[in-house]
């Protein structure tokens, strides 16, 4: 890939990951204070992202891949999606911002295959130059967590406007990037494929099987952490808490260098498990800190834990069906995994994990320890079921 195009896609995948940084990390604290969201509704709205996975292979599948080039319907989607986040940002009950939220998700969510597709079309070497692009994603989060610290966002609508702004901005860069012709012009498109049905044989493998449940399992933990860290550090009073929690981001680029060599020595169970284990071990340090609030090291440690915990089960997750999946399946079985896990993992995690804290909220606070302590529990018994019925084949999953 030559330079220039490496650095238009790099500012491709900032301005993207920016516009979803910018609100997913605080919106809990901002419905809670300033809107009165009850639990339950936090969890909707986190699960709304979920919803939006579902949704998206409809979008990039069918519309996308046949009838517009990429970067087009890439442009048009981020315009939607501005306007959509401005709508949001004047919305103050629940009625009607969480279907316009959902709105905008199915927009959002559709861009993330959309830039993949971009920037592997136009790649020489996607295996090397892929992950190279993708740093700027945690790069994007980062910098829209100090701003919103910054400009004081965190508990107001402005964090949606300044999304709003972002996605204008990448709606319009999208239009400039190098044309994509739809690369399913012409052929057919299958529910099937489109879902990772075709994928299904190969949950006949019982480690496989295991695979699946467990990164399904393990996504209800992880949306604790999405839908309520933000509230759980400004509660106990941790001051500019989203450029704090930008840490997360800053390790998930360490750990994901660290991942060739570790699944060299280690291998792919070995580095599921740390991921598996890492949530256990994250939420433990949280539930203590919440009893001992000036053991701060408690607390950075479980923010600077987030790139295992990311890391090693989502990216090596995607790595480990890559190798299990032959090539006729191997973008079924890809689909499959996302609907799995970022689609009905996190759906089903958001709305648990708000149903938790609505239970444990007394009065305008809430009992982290109970609620940490949940999904820590969920975390360690997903350790020892994966590491009893989980086999691992040398020959598949390891790096070659």
């Amino acid at each position: 890939m030559k330079p220039l195009l490496l650095v238009r896609f790099w500012l491709m995948v900032f301005l993207h990951y920016f516009v979803w940084g910018a609100w997913y990390v605080t919106m809990g604290t901002y419905v809670v204070t300033k809107l009165g969201f009850t639990g339950g509704q936090v969890g909707l709205v986190y699960g709304s992202t979920a919803v939006g996975a579902l949704v998206s292979p409809f979008i990039v599948g069918i519309i996308a891949d046949r009838f517009f080039a990429t970067q087009s319907i890439l442009g048009f989607l981020h315009l939607v999606g501005a306007g959509l986040l401005y709508w949001v940002s004047t919305l103050e009950n629940f009625g009607s911002f969480y279907p316009v939220l959902l709105a905008y998700t199915i927009t959002y969510m559709a861009g993330h295959g959309l830039t993949n597709a971009l920037t592997l079309h136009h790649s020489k070497n996607p295996a090397k130059e892929f992950p190279v692009v993708m740093v700027m994603a945690s790069v994007g989060w980062i910098v829209a967590g100090l701003v919103v610290s910054w400009l004081k966002l965190e508990n107001n609508a402005g964090m949606f406007r300044l999304a709003s702004g972002a996605a204008l901005l990448m709606g319009l860069y999208s239009f400039t990037l190098p044309h994509t012709p739809p690369k399913g012009a012409g052929t057919p498109a299958s529910l099937g494929t489109l879902l990772g049905f075709d994928a299904l044989k190969l949950m006949r493998d019982r480690s496989f099987a295991t695979f699946m449940v467990c990164s399904f399992l393990i996504c209800v933990p992880l949306s604790f952490y999405f839908s309520w860290m933000n509230v759980f550090m400004n509660e106990m009073n941790i001051p500019n808490a989203a450029a704090k929690m930008t840490l997360g981001q800053v390790s998930d680029v360490v750990f994901l260098l660290l991942l060739p060599a570790l699944l060299l020595r280690i291998g792919a169970k070995g580095i599921l498990l740390l991921g598996i284990g890492a949530w256990a071990v994250r939420f433990g340090l949280f539930a203590l800190f919440h009893q001992s609030p000036s053991a701060l090291w408690m607390l950075f440690t479980g923010i600077l834990l987030h790139g295992m915990c990311y890391d090693f089960i989502f990216v090596m997750g995607r790595m480990y069906v890559d190798k299990r999946a032959g090539e006729d399946i191997r973008g079924a079985a890809q689909g499959l995994h996302a609907i799995i896990t970022l689609g009905a993992g996190m759906f089903v995690g958001s709305w648990l994990s708000g149903i938790v804290a609505q239970h444990y909220t007394q009065g305008s606070t809430h009992d982290w320890q109970a609620i940490w302590l949940i999904p820590a529990a969920m975390a360690a018994v997903l350790v020892v079921v994966f590491a009893l019925f989980f086999k691992e084949d040398q020959r598949t999953d390891t790096a070659g």
